[in-house]
């Protein structure tokens, strides 16, 4: 988990290139996401072996298109964002697309289809998509309507006010209060659980998350601590309260039933683990903004779901 103990000068650092994308035309569902293939992070990345491309699988159709298909955010600094300037896709989750392409196809190449916590699961079911990588929580009951390779990452639910704000320090404070929280997120029974009493309204993007709390339509916005950081340091005029109160591990959502693509992409998590490879896109991603070496990534197949 991303520690805010961990991050005293996260405020000073600056977030040239990373602004938010927060006009992105969603009606223009699929962006070409292909790196540079330059780049050093990706020129290591390893290539799966012929042999592991089994015959009639998902992975041999991937290759034989020559992209891979991610369903993601284009607005989602640090994670995955839209370089307004490149048109590159960027950030942890991003590059982790990217790199799981180069393994099945020999190449980076990527198509971003700009996804919505709403509509995850029907774009995995319905084969718009090959894979969701978008700060995607494993939880048991989404794990009913799809799979769920890894844990990748882990990260947690926190508190963003405006500056200023008092009478919040932790959950339960939220009781009574209008809260805002992303559509189809676990933030909403997280929520529920710590104040009962809280008012909840949604909305289907963290940009407009963010501006409804700025409008004040809610007193807070509950949300995962990745995304709350990157907004917080610029936009000064919000503020995180506390550490995370949950335990949220990211899970690269797949197809239900294709049990072959997930143990490959489990194969290929371990893989990059093993070689270093995921420490160095997190230091290239996160870790330009958060102080200190790359966290220890979460065991595969930990959590219920997964």
């Amino acid at each position: 988990m991303v520690s805010l103990k961990r991050m005293a000068a996260v405020a000073a650092v600056s977030m040239i290139g990373l602004s938010a994308c927060a006009g992105t035309d969603s009606g223009s569902s699929a962006v070409p996401g292909a790196t540079k293939s330059g780049s050093d992070l990706l020129a290591a990345a390893p290539v799966a072996a012929a042999a592991d491309i089994l015959p009639g699988s998902t992975m041999e159709k991937i290759k034989q298109r020559g992209e891979l298909i991610v369903g993601g955010s284009l607005d989602a600094p640090l994670l995955s964002q839209q370089n307004p300037v490149t048109g590159e896709i960027e950030g942890f989750d991003a590059d982790m697309g990217k790199a799981l392409a180069k393994y099945i196809i020999g190449e980076p190449k990527v198509k971003m289809v700009n996804a919505a916590s709403e509509t995850r699961e029907a774009l995995l079911g319905n084969g718009t998509v090959d894979v969701v990588l978008q700060t995607y929580t494993i939880t048991p009951e989404r794990a009913e309507q799809v799979a769920f390779a890894g844990p990748y990452y882990s990260s947690g639910l926190t508190i963003a006010v405006k500056k200023g704000a008092t009478g919040i320090a932790k959950p339960e404070d939220l009781n009574g209060k209008t809260v805002i929280a992303g559509a189809n997120t676990p933030a909403i029974p997280a929520i529920k659980k710590l104040a009962p009493q809280a008012k909840i309204v949604t909305f289907g993007s963290d940009p407009e998350c963010m501006q409804a709390l700025k409008q004040d339509r809610g007193v807070a916005y509950v949300q995962d601590e990745t995304l709350l950081i990157a907004n917080a340091q610029k936009d000064p005029s919000v503020q995180i309260i506390g550490s995370p109160f949950t335990s949220d591990p990211y899970g690269i959502g797949l197809k239900h039933g294709d049990d072959q693509f997930k143990k490959f992409v489990n194969d290929w998590l371990l893989k990059i683990q093993a070689d270093g490879l995921w420490q160095k896109t997190w230091k290239n991603s996160l870790g330009t903004v958060v102080q200190g070496e790359a966290p220890t990534p979460p065991q595969i197949g930990s959590v219920p779901g997964s």
